[in-house]
């Protein structure tokens, strides 16, 4: 049988390391990536084999030639533009002579090939897909298959609330010749995106077999050391490292050890390795062929490539030094760092965790290098989660960050772009947003200033000015340590996660965009932001008759955030008659904990009785949120709110509302009443805005106290649905307390359930493989329903845990329903 391994692979998340190679080529222990992967060709027989290449494709073929000094066969084929994975393999589809497997150059794995062939050929399948269970599936294609192993369907790279399954596609395919001739020698396609789903729908057979040993793809530093470490604890069937000199070291040739030194495995020692006196060297590592350790040093769970000197007394904790470098006396390498090929770090100089030293580069005695992004011990998962970039002030988020957070945004928008940048009040999120002008304007892009305004304004002006996109910095509404950095797309909608993941690319990899002079980016104040903001809103306000003859009172409370500056005057348009608290706009006030907040509520449920007021609002201080108490003081629960409000929208004009997935079974009953009908869309606010953009619903809701009305604009916009409220109950002349008690109570509960990151993949496979799944389309989590009741599993986001939700009769038998799926998520989680 013939091969096509692919190794056209350029690394960009694991540079500095494949700056000068491509990413099959970085070696894990004893030899290159591709180079256990040839191994493992022939272990099975396989001896001929085809390497698709690209990136450096140079340094491949020089390395291996035509595989004569592996006992192999090998042909070579240069793509000049990247054609895509199906694209590759294409190129060479008449030299193939039969059934053919197809394997990535730049994965480490021991799998059973001989296995997989033979189950291609009893199945008669046309494609097999190697399958595994990983802990974590978001970053790879989930394949679901039949009980036969026939495929069902396919997700590429889901969010975590499609996530029905931790089975993901390897990359490794056993293939018949004819299947590639569904496209053109040239054609750009890809196997998972393209020719999979176009097979599957054509009834072809295809396959998926799920596989026992080893496997792991490259994809980054802290994923390539944990390769190596693996290796080394012989978690990977392959053949002998070397010869074992001492328990749990081995090494690959002659090596000089000082007797004092201190050596506890598993430790690889390559070629020439000398190691000097009371040196201590902590497994898992690796030093390759002619390192050399001076007297002192500590080496600890570090990977150290070829012709590297290591000082006196330096340390080394869990880094990563490349090929030919000098590590001086009393250097300090933290947890991460890494340090690329021909590089020396002078005496007493520290690289801080985390922090890439790219090639060539020199850094001078007593340096302290960099500061990163870091969450938690093994460094941050992302740069994006539910808020957008999050962090601490000052320690996560610092102005040298956010210059260069916003010079990878800027990067990956056209040069001579402009894009919106707002804030809200506080001074943090000033001092941020400066900081984040300076990159961006680095990288070309001109900066609309909108000083501070609320989100929702900031989202309007955006979309008004046809901005390539915009930038609002707040303090986190949960913590007044943490800052938000939010993106919009042109639409002023959230990024989604292609944008997301295109931003943290540049970013990671450091691929920075740098102009000359002329270039740099204009920075530049925007005109009539509130004018046209507030025209716009007054024109959808389709009954100021009607709301003025109301002779409305209200309470609002503006959490001291911006818009106390545009609010008032725009119920004072409509005659309304407004009480006002926090409502002076402070640079020192952020965000308020959730006793403040219920405290808050009970301030409003005395005030608005007391006053005669119609009814009493909190705004939060984004502008987003409304919050409300009725005439009668009712704090009225945010579910509840939700049902009341869609039901007015839809008795006042019939349409479409969309509620998430976690809203009440109740809200289809009490709009379909109303004449409407409800659509249930996922729970973030990305998913709900995009829909409002390209659905336009009358109303979006998402029960926590945000509303978007698709017709003024497609995002949650708390001074619009507070101005709204007020239309509706004047048009139907009805007093809030009417509208709530007219409303069937709701009882929703919701509890956290705890879960490592590495077992919510897992749990949520065996959750979604319960026959009651069948019972209830699965939008967003898994979604239990039964009699009258549901109970859905979510997975956070953001977070090592489960949100779970129940909706039953009353509350307590909801808060049985939910502490039962507790205790049984515990059991999946452990294995009962």
């Amino acid at each position: 049988m013939q091969a096509v391994v692919m190794a056209g692979g350029e690394g960009s998340r694991l540079r500095p390391l494949t700056i000068n190679r491509p990413k099959p080529m970085v070696q894990i222990v004893n030899k290159p990536c591709l180079g256990h992967i040839f191994d493992l060709l022939l272990r099975h027989g396989i001896d001929e084999a085809f390497v698709t290449l690209q990136y450096l494709a140079s340094v491949i073929q020089d390395s291996y030639g035509d595989g004569g000094g592996l006992g192999m066969r090998l042909r070579y084929t240069v793509e000049e533009t990247p054609l895509g994975t199906g694209g590759s393999v294409r190129q060479i589809g008449d030299d193939l002579d039969g059934t053919f497997l197809v394997i990535s150059g730049d994965a480490l794995t021991d799998i059973d090939l001989s296995k997989i062939i033979a189950f291609h050929k009893q199945r008669e399948a046309a494609v097999t897909l190697t399958l595994v269970h990983v802990p974590n599936p978001l970053e790879y294609g989930v394949v679901i298959t039949n009980e036969d192993g026939r495929i069902a369907k396919f997700l590429e790279k889901p969010s975590w609330g499609e996530v029905f399954s931790d089975t993901i596609n390897t990359g490794i395919y056993v293939m018949e010749p004819r299947v590639l001739k569904r496209y053109a020698v040239g054609e750009v396609f890809d196997f998972s995106k393209d020719l999979f789903p176009k097979l599957l729908a054509e009834g072809e057979p295809l396959f998926g077999y799920v596989a026992d040993g080893y496997w792991t793809d490259i994809g980054s530093i802290a994923e390539y050391a944990r390769a190596n470490a693996d290796l080394l604890q012989g978690k990977v069937r392959t053949a002998p490292l070397g010869r074992e000199l001492m328990p749990g070291v081995v090494v690959n040739g002659d090596v000089e050890i000082d007797p004092t030194a201190r050596i506890t495995g598993p430790v690889f020692l390559g070629e020439g390795a000398k190691i000097g006196a009371h040196v201590e060297i902590v497994g898992p590592t690796v030093l390759r062929d002619y390192v050399s350790v001076d007297v002192g040093a500590v080496v600890d769970r570090s990977i150290v490539w070829r012709n590297t000197y290591i000082g006196e007394r330096a340390e080394l904790h869990g880094a990563i030094v490349g090929r030919q470098c000098a590590l001086k006396a009393r250097v300090v390498l933290e947890e991460g760092s890494v340090v690329g090929d021909h590089s020396v770090v002078n005496e007493h100089a520290r690289v801080r965790a985390q922090v890439k030293i790219w090639p060539d580069k020199q850094v001078e005695s007593g340096a302290v290098v960099g500061s990163s992004l870091i969450w938690g011990a093994q460094g941050r998962r992302a740069l994006f989660g539910r808020f957008g970039v999050t962090g601490l002030v000052n320690i996560d988020l610092t102005p040298e960050f956010v210059a260069r957070l916003g010079a990878a945004y800027a990067s990956t928008l056209p040069l001579g772009a402009t894009i919106t940048m707002n804030r809200d009040q506080h001074r943090s999120s000033r001092m941020l947003k400066r900081g984040l002008m300076s990159g961006i304007v680095s990288a070309g892009v001109d900066v609309a200033d909108l000083s501070q305004a609320p989100l929702p304004i900031g989202r309007f002006h955006t979309r008004r000015i046809g901005a390539a996109g915009g930038v609002h910095v707040r303090i986190s509404p949960f913590d007044v340590r943490v800052c938000d950095v939010k993106f919009f797309d042109r639409q002023a909608l959230d990024m989604d996660k292609a944008q997301e993941r295109k931003v943290e690319n540049v970013f990671f990899r450091e691929d920075l965009r740098r102009v000359s002079h002329e270039d740099v980016g204009r920075i530049f104040e925007s005109a009539r932001v509130g004018e046209a903001y507030s025209e716009a809103f007054l024109a959808e306000v389709a009954r100021k008759r009607e709301i003025a003859e109301a002779k409305y009172k209200i309470v609002v409370n503006y959490s001291h955030g911006t818009a106390a500056q545009y609010l008032p005057q725009l119920l004072n348009a409509l005659e309304v008659d407004v009480v006002a608290i926090n409502g002076v706009v402070s640079e020192n006030v952020g965000s308020r904990s959730f006793e403040e907040f219920q405290d808050e509520l009970r301030e409003l449920a005395v005030l608005v009785p007391a006053l005669g007021a119609s009814l009493g609002v909190i705004i939060d201080a984004g502008g987003e949120k409304v919050f409300v108490v009725d005439d009668r003081g009712r704090v009225v629960n945010d579910m509840h709110f939700l049902a009341a409000f869609t039901a007015l929208s839809v008795r006042s004009s019939p349409g479409v509302v969309a509620v998430p997935v976690y809203a009440p079974s109740s809200i289809e009953s009490v709009v379909a009443t109303s004449g409407g009908r409800v659509q249930r869309v996922r729970a973030s606010a990305e998913a709900q805005m995009s829909l409002a953009a390209r659905e336009h619903p009358l109303l979006v809701g998402d029960g926590v106290g945000g509303f978007i009305f698709p017709r003024f604009h497609p995002s949650f916009d708390g001074l619009f649905a507070t101005v709204r409220l007020l239309e509706l109950l004047a048009a139907t002349k009805q007093k809030l307390s009417d509208v709530v008690d007219a409303t069937p109570p709701i009882h929703v509960a919701r509890l956290q359930v705890s879960c490592p990151w590495e077992q919510k993949g897992r749990v949520m496979r065996m959750l979604a493989q319960d026959p009651q799944t069948e019972k209830t389309r699965q939008v967003d989590g898994v979604k239990h329903q039964n009699d009258g009741e549901w109970v859905l599993v979510l997975p956070d986001a953001d977070r090592p845990l489960f949100n779970v939700y129940a909706e039953a009769p009353d509350d307590d038998r909801a808060w049985t329903l939910v502490h039962e799926y507790a205790e049984r998520l515990e059991r999946l989680r452990v294995g009962d």
